[in-house]
């Protein structure tokens, strides 16, 4: 049901996983000014949102070098606060993104049934091409067209990936602790497939 949901999970919820959360908001509310949609709330079409499989930093904010790259972006870090990822997280989404491919077997793990509709996120972004946007629903932007669309997307990329395991190379780095230069890169990794997926999602 909508909105189309996507929860992005990381180790502590402070750096990958929140930069992702924001970007992919980012990317649907730009999506959604070049489409000149008259959308109120864009979370009603596509709620990003993030949690850690660990939760030693619930309720802090964003690590500050995340939040700049956020910021330097056009996004907007306010109101964030580390969780840990809980089952029901899970079951509430339409599609998982992790940072990494121990994340991937962490949420399986705790769900077995989300296994379809999980992906390291660059995984996602390396498979996103392989799908024709012509077979995906239209319909316009109502938050029922997009969670149309955003199901028949996530199926078909589940599709594409045909069982394979993710690559090493779909794994993003922890920039933790580490300068923004790194923050920077892991910020334009994310946006590598956060922006597509935006395009797929709200229509032009």
């Amino acid at each position: 049901m909508p909105p189309f949901t996507v929860l992005h999970v990381c180790m502590g919820n402070i750096c990958r996983s929140p930069m992702a959360e924001r970007l992919l908001a980012l990317a649907v509310q730009q999506r959604l000014s070049r489409a000149a949609a008259d959308v109120a709330d864009p979370g009603a079409l596509v709620l990003s949102h993030s949690a850690g499989t660990g939760g030693w930093h619930d309720g802090e904010e964003m690590n500050p070098p995340a939040a700049r790259q956020v910021r330097a972006r056009g996004g907007d870090p306010a109101g964030f606060a580390a969780r840990k990822l809980l089952s029901e997280h899970i079951d509430a989404a339409d599609l998982v993104l992790t940072a990494t491919a121990d994340q991937q077997d962490y949420v399986v793990a705790l769900r077995g049934d989300a296994e379809q509709r999980t992906f390291v996120l660059g995984e996602f972004g390396r498979l996103l091409p392989m799908v024709d946007p012509a077979t995906l629903p239209d319909g316009g932007n109502t938050p029922d067209a997009v969670y149309a669309r955003g199901v028949a997307l996530v199926a078909a990329v589940d599709t594409a990936r045909r069982g394979a395991a993710p690559l090493a190379a779909d794994d993003l780095d922890d920039p933790w602790g580490r300068g923004d230069q790194t923050f920077s890169r892991v910020a334009d990794e994310i946006e590598e497939t956060v922006v597509p997926l935006a395009r797929l999602l709200i229509a032009v």
